[in-house]
């Protein structure tokens, strides 16, 4: 897609109109070609899906080879497939070129499917061509299209109403489209002049408003502005700054090490609003023998403006480890001398720091609401989560917030529900009556497991918001023979942290 040519709206409105005839849809691909194939394209394999469609002539069919897969088609079966766009209206668009009879595809167009607090959403998304189109290693411009750390942040953005957000370094724009959903205005921005072409692109071929794009690096397009929600899934790839790395604009914004997520944890609180929230997605060192985590902890104290900060750890790699997963992603095959040569780069950058691993994860930031208690918890959470964490992150903050309005006394006042997904499992040792292992299961939010002990699994078992939970305290102390003074003591604080994990809600 060339970086300077214009959208035009009735172009796009003839293929948004196209592919809708064409039932051009996530669910129709997946039929299309079967699961064992749409595994395969997930892995960056095309053969078993080109197999799947040949021989097959039909619209959705041609969809898939030509813009789903970017393989070359005729312009008889393109013009067939979209009749009101046609190949010419394509090349218009700088989505492919046309060269005689030959239709060979210069990006993806892929439907995307979303839901969200708000309900399903079906968009399609413009990128540019991936490995298995391009045949080899990644151009530098490339434009990455919807993955897996994409559809996390989406999933986790917050689904409250926000009036403005920022998406900083929006890429093909996935992440301001689903802001779009919370919010009336997104503002988008990139390093980049292709990805802002594609951002553009892709907000008017799925019909949104409200989305302006912008050049320029971390804050500087928006400074001196302010937003209710930043979302970002920055260049965050740590990559040795030594001559012949390639410097790949998706994942490298030019920083070293992890100093890019550094800028932006410590800047970030310059453009929210008072409880205005945060979200990327990150990588940091552990350097020396320091805890990554607590060289978050050190960024978000460098802050000009008091910060709330949630922040999860969801994996950790070895320096070897990194080098390779971030060597493969830009197409260099494994084995090959440049290969090799790439990853010696990455390992003698990570000894001249003394790196020693590479931490990922969740960031969720907040400019810290005047006359509420600061929000620091840094945690790691590796298990297994199903479905958009979004909701669960604004039910943590909502019930950070007010149990900040409760002391103990309020709280103990309170009456509390245990959440509808908590259930309870006792383990015991053959011949025993009583448990050895009282554990609590969540089955949403980050689906966390505690082992608990029976006066709490008492209280949770007994919160179905009918009795305060100190008079619940009180009566579960008389059953055990203990001092209620001092299970209260002990409970209370356990009872704030289920609150704000979800396993209890205050009625």
């Amino acid at each position: 897609m060339s970086h300077t040519a214009p959208t035009d709206a009735a172009l796009v409105a003839a293929l948004r109109a196209d592919l809708t005839r064409a039932g051009y849809t996530a669910d129709a691909v997946r039929r299309v070609w079967g699961p064992v194939a749409d595994a395969a394209t997930g892995r960056g394999l095309h053969g078993p899906a080109l197999r799947a469609l040949e021989g097959r002539g039909d619209a959705l069919a041609v969809l898939c080879r030509t813009l789903f897969l970017g393989t070359a088609a005729s312009v008889a079966d393109v013009d067939r497939a979209l009749p009101e766009t046609g190949a010419r209206g394509l090349a218009a668009l700088g989505l492919v070129t046309v060269d005689g009879d030959t239709v060979t595809p210069a990006v993806l167009l892929r439907p995307q499917d979303l839901a969200d607090a708000a309900g399903a959403v079906s968009w399609w998304v413009v990128s540019d061509l991936d490995e298995a189109a391009v045949g080899g290693a990644l151009p530098t411009g490339h434009v990455l299209g919807v993955g897996g750390a994409s559809l996390t942040l989406a999933g986790l953005q917050l689904s409250t109403p926000a009036e403005r957000v920022l998406d900083l370094g929006t890429g093909c724009g996935i992440q301001a489209l689903r802001a779009r959903r919370a919010a009336p205005q997104v503002v988008a921005t990139d390093v980049s002049e292709r990805a802002l072409r594609f951002t553009e692109l892709n907000a008017a071929l799925n019909g949104l408003d409200g989305i302006e794009t912008r050049h320029g690096s971390l804050f500087e397009p928006v400074a001196g502005e302010r937003f209710d929600r930043v979302v970002s899934n920055p260049p965050f790839v740590i990559t040795p700054r030594v001559a012949g790395v390639p410097e790949y604009e998706y994942r490298d914004a030019g920083f070293a090490g992890d100093d890019l997520v550094a800028a932006f944890v410590s800047g970030v609180g310059d453009v929210l609003t008072s409880g205005g929230t945060a979200q990327l997605l990150g990588n940091w060192e552990y350097r020396d023998g320091q805890d990554g985590l607590e060289r978050v902890r050190g960024w978000v104290a460098a802050s000009a403006v008091p910060l709330d900060a949630w922040i999860v750890e969801r994996e950790q790699l070895d320096p070897l480890s990194y080098a390779e997963l971030w060597v493969r992603d830009g197409g260099t095959v494994p084995g090959s001398p440049e290969y090799a040569r790439l990853i010696d780069a990455w390992l003698d950058d990570f000894a001249a720091r003394g790196v020693t691993a590479i931490g990922f994860g969740y960031l969720l930031l907040r400019r810290t609401p005047i006359g509420m208690p600061p929000l620091a918890r840094y945690e790691r959470v590796s298990q297994p989560v199903a479905g958009a964490l979004g909701p669960h992150l604004g039910e943590a903050l909502a019930a950070w917030d007010r149990l900040g309005l409760l002391d103990d006394e309020a709280l103990a006042a309170a009456t509390v529900i245990t959440a509808s997904d908590v259930t309870e499992a006792r383990h015991h040792r053959p011949g025993e009556e009583d448990p050895t292992v009282i554990e609590l299961r969540q089955g949403g939010g980050f689906a966390r497991v505690l082992d608990v002990d029976p006066a709490l699994a008492a209280l949770v078992g007994a919160s179905d918001g009918d009795l305060p939970v100190g008079v619940l305290i009180d009566a579960i102390a008389d059953l055990l023979g203990a001092d209620a003074t001092a299970l209260r003591a002990d409970l209370l604080p356990r009872v704030r942290e289920l609150v704000f994990t979800g396993f209890l809600r205050v009625a």
